[in-house]
């Protein structure tokens, strides 16, 4: 059922939205508060776990991809180049994380123009080309612009959690989120579990046309099944449905500008392109989150450009184990997306009732907190274990260690972020995920140099000290969050 009505409470925009949305007091087109078939949050519950599904299975596609040629990127800069060289290994690795704080800049701002349907469509067939055209390079220099270019079309990363946002009230999101933050973790893991066996056998150029393979099939899925989620679109085009049929030009929804046509506008487009860095300007809390999550996550890169070298000339082992050994990652991320499926929703909503109020997005933070005080033992044990000769069973625990602290670290940031800024998430993960990739890309490059001159064991002391040092950040964002958030327009209560 159609529902037009007058216009309620419009989100909170900064000065250079003022001109693209645009809210009147002439009746606006809304979506039925009885129930519409077009509103993603009353979408069925089946078809909203297939989408949470298609999610998963795109998260999981592209970081098998990049992560894929991890256990044998050495090999891939000699069999290009003819000689070994260890950075040019590791930026053949990290420069999709450069690539991954490039594209959100456009994916962002345009999934919010344009809606996430169109977006991520057009992402993951660039995506896809990306691919191929690794798979068939003859340098090194075409393979890592390949590479930069697959990081750039991710649009999984940013867009994941701002659709678990659109079709989720925020007391359900905890499952949906922790779910699609699983996936890229497990592909991390299952990646180099197959790719190692797969190259010895087969060569490296397999383990790509195996990821086109699945990516190919990932966007027949997506481009077939998925639907506009981005409520703003969906209205939009609904009002001007309505307008053309009731020749009724008063009939707009609370996003529509005073003129037609003004969502193509270049004032729209620049306002949409810049929004993440005013978002970020604008926002402390988003500011402090950036820093600290763009540091954890760069373990998940230090982990997966030092790992093999330390399994291969500590501990002996073989591509084949190599690969096999990031499977530990996968363990200690699913035990940490045991917790977050089970717990983080049940203590969000009992932080709420025992406040006396509305639950704050602020109560997604416990999870973080507990994640802040375990990374530093574990950065510590990672780079000790191997330095001392002790087994490799407690060099794989801290691999595990790393899978946990991670995810319990970003399924919380993810659903706090989504939860804070409302419509405009997809634009505050941009920044987040900006500082992440340049913390995966720079931070690895850092760690030869590091444990050149202090010893691998005294160098990820270096590292679990800076850990310490950040650790108060969640608590501080726990306890003042709220009030910090008074103060930016994006994300002010009420």
């Amino acid at each position: 059922m159609e529902r037009v009505r007058s216009c309620e409470t419009q989100p909170l925009l900064g000065h250079l939205e003022e001109e693209e949305f645009r809210t009147t007091d002439e009746p606006s087109v809304d979506f039925d508060p009885n129930g519409d078939p077009d509103n993603p949050m009353d979408w069925t519950k089946p078809y909203k776990w297939g989408v949470v599904a298609l999610l998963f299975f795109m998260a999981f596609t592209v970081t098998f991809t990049c992560i894929g040629v991890v256990p044998v990127a050495e090999r891939i800069i000699l069999d290009l180049e003819g000689n070994q060289s260890k950075s040019a290994s590791i930026l053949l690795v990290t420069v999709w994380e450069l690539g991954e704080a490039a594209g959100p800049l456009l994916i962002a701002p345009l999934s919010e123009i344009y809606g996430r349907y169109p977006v991520f469509n057009v992402a993951n067939i660039i995506f896809i080309i990306g691919v191929l055209l690794a798979a068939v390079s003859e340098t090194a220099g075409l393979f890592i612009f390949a590479r930069f270019l697959t990081g750039f079309a991710v649009a999984s990363n940013v867009l994941n959690p701002a659709i678990i946002g659109d079709i989720y009230p925020s007391e359900l999101r905890g499952s949906g989120m922790s779910l699609v933050m699983l996936a890229p973790l497990l592909g991390g893991a299952i990646g180099p579990a197959i790719s190692g066996a797969i190259a010895e056998t087969f060569g490296w150029r397999k383990i790509l046309w195996i990821s086109a393979v699945i990516a190919v099939i990932c966007e027949i899925f997506f481009f077939t099944m998925l639907r506009e989620t981005y409520k703003v679109p969906i209205l939009q085009r609904r009002a001007a449905r309505l307008r053309k049929e009731t020749n009724d030009k008063s009939l707009k929804c609370a996003w529509d500008s005073d003129n037609e046509g003004a969502a193509m506008s270049w004032l729209a487009l620049r306002a949409a392109f810049t929004r993440p860095m005013v978002v970020l300007r604008d926002s402390s809390v988003l500011q402090l989150l950036s820093i600290y999550g763009g540091l954890v996550f760069s373990f998940n890169y230090i982990m997966a450009t030092t790992l093999p070298t330390i399994l291969k000339n500590i501990y002996g082992f073989s591509p084949t184990l190599i690969g096999l050994s990031f499977l530990a990652f996968s363990f200690g991320a699913g035990g940490g997306i045991v917790l977050c499926n089970f717990f983080l929703d049940s203590i969000y909503l009992k932080l709420g009732k025992s406040s006396g109020g509305a639950a704050l997005p602020e109560y997604r933070l416990p999870f973080m907190i507990g994640g802040a005080a375990v990374l530093p033992v574990v950065v510590l044990l990672y780079g000790w274990v191997p330095y001392a000769y002790w087994s490799v069973g407690l060099l794989l625990l801290a691999v595990a260690g790393f899978g946990f602290t991670i995810i319990m670290t970003w399924v919380p940031l993810a659903s706090y972020i989504v939860d804070a800024f409302g419509l405009y998430s997809a634009s505050a993960l941009t920044m987040v995920l900006i500082s992440r990739c340049l913390g995966g890309t720079l931070l690895p490059l850092a760690i030869p140099p590091l444990t050149d001159a202090l010893g691998l064991g005294y160098g990820f002391v270096v590292l679990a000290a800076i850990c310490v040092a950040m650790m108060p950040l969640p608590v501080v964002i726990m306890r003042y969050g709220s009030r910090w958030r008074q103060s930016s327009v994006y994300t002010r209560n009420g």
